[in-house]
């Protein structure tokens, strides 16, 4: 395998990725994360809000490392809606998809902790907004003008989410965008495994890139055993092993990166950072192993600060984190 991985990625879709144009499909809602870290939300006097939400991760990680971005989504005719919103606009992240539903909507709120152990979080997701997306809001996006359209698979839970989202994937492939699934596979978000693994397997059989984990390959290909499996056989796919890091497959082709050593404050929004970290590197031309490398430093990056959507870096940060990661393992 050549150095950079540059051969392994199809011409079209690098060249394609270089528009440095996503739109990125699914939640956007606010987090709440109890203070001082370590704090129980029970015994907590004292919250700290922020962007949140997967997609919205992913797109505040790819705005603030320099890519164009824009969300499609709903959120609430409310005050919290219009918290997202601003934030949106904070980070720079193109609203120019999004659209405000009333009728008892409401936008995603998390409640969570700042911890490794023992970490509780709440989600409140009833009537949520971001599921009253439809297909004529897909309808709605200029693909032609876009690099990639990257979904997550809780937007697939729910109707009339679930028809956009397949709208969107047609769309984008028939414009010639590069299509990316992040499985983001939410089991309290479905009526039963099956219909998700049916419905995430259509949508990824739509799809140039699907990224996942051990349990959402797993749910894929019918079990544990066979995620690795599956996710090998198909065109293109990163399996993310956690601690393990990651294994990248493309054309029958693999490699491995591992993870960056850092000290955790908490779980939460490394998926989030490591796809807006690849897809970003790839956007900027860097070759396929050098982009899921910064991926992996934008997912520790995010696991050692406050929150998800606050704690993606910058490119500067980015840059001076893996200069200070390769002195440390380079000194005597």
């Amino acid at each position: 395998m050549d150095g950079n991985g540059v051969a392994m990625l199809d011409h079209e879709i690098a060249r394609r990725l270089r528009l440095d144009r996503f739109v990125v499909l699914g939640r956007a809602g606010l987090d709440l994360y109890a203070e001082p870290a370590g704090s129980a939300i029970g015994a907590s006097g004292l919250f700290r809000s922020c962007l949140g939400g997967s997609a919205g991760n992913i797109a505040a990680g790819l705005a603030r490392l320099g890519a164009g971005v824009d969300l499609l989504t709903c959120v609430s005719e409310d005050a919290v809606g219009r918290f997202v919103q601003g934030q949106m606009a904070a980070y720079g992240i193109g609203a120019r998809y999004l659209r405000v539903v009333g009728e008892g909507r409401r936008t995603s709120l998390a409640i969570t902790e700042t911890r490794i152990e023992g970490l509780q979080g709440v989600l409140y997701r009833n009537h949520a907004a971001d599921f009253a997306l439809t297909a004529a809001d897909a309808e709605a996006v200029d693909f032609a003008a876009t690099g990639a359209l990257v979904v997550t698979g809780t937007a697939l839970a729910a109707e009339p989410s679930r028809g956009a989202v397949f709208r969107a994937l047609e769309r984008a492939r028939a414009a010639g965008a590069v299509t990316v699934i992040d499985l983001d596979y939410r089991a309290y978000s479905w009526a039963s495994e099956a219909e998700a693994r049916a419905v995430c397997g259509d949508a990824a059989g739509l799809c140039d890139l699907v990224v996942g984990n051990d349990e959402e390959f797993g749910l894929l290909a019918g079990g544990l055993a066979q995620g690795r499996a599956f996710a090998a056989g198909l065109p293109a796919a990163i399996y993310k092993m956690g601690a393990a890091g990651s294994e990248t497959f493309v054309a029958g082709r693999s490699f491995r990166c591992g993870v960056f050593a850092v000290n955790p404050l908490k779980p939460l929004g490394s998926g989030d950072g490591f796809l807006a970290g690849t897809l970003a590197a790839l956007a900027r031309g860097e070759g396929l192993e050098a982009a899921v490398r910064q991926g992996s430093a934008v997912a520790a990056m995010v696991v050692a600060g406050f929150g998800c959507a606050p704690a993606m870096p910058d490119r500067a940060a980015l840059d001076a984190f893996i200069r200070e990661q390769e002195h440390a393992h380079s000194a005597p």
